[in-house]
């Protein structure tokens, strides 16, 4: 789960990083009373959507006075701001983000995130900094500093330092030790996957402060973080992604128009592949889970059936902590509910799979069967037009 910048800053005040002053809006009105003292001689206006490259796109205005102030707010306030990281249609912009300018004499780069195949946090730092810092890693990728963390001793002190001089923060160690601590301790007690400061700035008067904040929390670890699960923005998430959260099932929007109901991750991402090899494309990733349901399945063919691309749909069930005869009710269940209006494909295999084909095969429903995943991708991509 991604938060908004403002939520991110909150967190990273409450634990010892500096940010510049500011104050969330969520209207013309507000930013009248909110915001006039600190645009009186200027400020900045960000338009707060889960996506990079805002800057860039027009979504970071450097504004002189409450005139200025209230001609950005009108232009970003309400609208969809479309970035390298949005995709075409954008993000909707219902919160703006305005803080106080700050002078800055450097800019440089600080991130923790987790480097699964070293199982060890890393703190990923450049003194080269701001927007351009993913092409300062392609092009001068010796600028680019790791420094990876002991899961059992935890981030040192003189780990900090050693990181300070490396990026010329000779003056600042005390100050990025600070710094580096606390977003540590946030990211160990949040159970974060990411924390990113772009850019990290030194200011005119010599001091370190977080421009922009960045945090990506596990989701895994949401039940025990009931706070953090409040700052969700569903607006920011696709809908289909959103519902099927809420359903306790694991769905992401693809481009194809074959719907895939699978249960195991592995699994969907063989059927995935092969449904490609036999030339057709997945409309999406959609893993029920191995303790599934007839209600959940039933639940899982009206977000696939809510994608209008979607020309057929494959169901491969392997039953293992599932049955397959709960499979079968829950697809004749659905099919029964739903006007559905496009073929399904369903192969099933593994407990009580023997009861679950006489089950679908009674229902008297229109519904095609296969013995193996190859002949129920082949069948899945001929029902969606394809070559089969």
């Amino acid at each position: 789960m991604n938060l908004h910048e403002f939520q991110a800053k909150q967190l990273f005040r409450a634990h010892g990083i500096p940010t510049p002053e500011g104050v969330v809006i969520r209207s013309e009105a507000q930013a009248e009373q909110e915001a006039g003292e600190i645009c009186a001689h200027g400020c900045v206006v960000k338009a707060q959507v889960h996506a990079g490259g805002r800057g860039k796109a027009g979504g970071v205005k450097l504004v002189s006075g409450v005139d200025a102030m209230r001609e950005a707010v009108n232009s970003l306030l309400d609208t969809r701001l479309v970035t390298v990281q949005s995709g075409p249609e954008g993000q909707p912009v219902q919160q703006l983000l305005i803080e106080r300018p700050v002078e800055i004499a450097r800019e440089l780069y600080l991130s923790m995130l987790i480097d699964r195949s070293r199982e060890r946090i890393v703190v990923v730092a450049s003194a080269a900094g701001g927007m351009d810092i993913e092409e300062v890693a392609h092009t001068q990728p010796e600028a680019i500093h790791t420094l990876y963390i002991d899961p059992v001793a935890g981030l040192q002190p003189y780990q900090c330092r050693l990181l300070g001089f490396r990026l010329g923060l000779d003056d600042n160690l005390r100050a990025l030790t600070r710094l580096m601590l606390g977003a540590y301790r946030l990211f160990t007690e949040k159970d974060l996957g990411l924390i990113e400061i772009n850019p990290l700035v030194v200011t005119g008067e010599g001091e370190l402060l977080a421009l922009d904040a960045k945090i990506n929390i596990d989701d895994n670890a949401l039940y025990r973080h009931a706070d953090l699960e409040a700052l969700r923005d569903p607006a920011q998430e696709d809908e289909l992604e959103h519902r099927a959260h809420e359903h306790g099932l694991n769905y992401v929007r693809l481009d194809g128009n074959i719907g895939c109901m699978v249960n195991g991750a592995g699994l969907a991402m063989a059927t995935m592949d092969i449904i490609h090899l036999y030339g057709g494309e997945p409309a999406n990733f959609l893993d029920v889970g191995g303790g599934t349901s007839s209600e959940r399945v039933a639940e899982a063919f009206k977000l696939i059936l809510a994608d209008d691309k979607v020309a057929a749909i494959l169901v491969n069930i392997f039953g293992g902590i599932v049955r397959c005869d709960l499979i079968a009710e829950g697809i004749i269940q659905a099919v029964r509910e739903i006007d559905m209006q496009v073929p399904v494909v369903v192969r099933l295999e593994g407990t009580n799979m023997r009861e679950g084909k006489a089950l679908l095969e009674a229902s008297g429903l229109t519904i095609i069967t296969a013995d193996d995943l190859t002949t129920a991708a082949q069948k899945a991509v001929a029902a969606a037009g394809g070559q089969g």
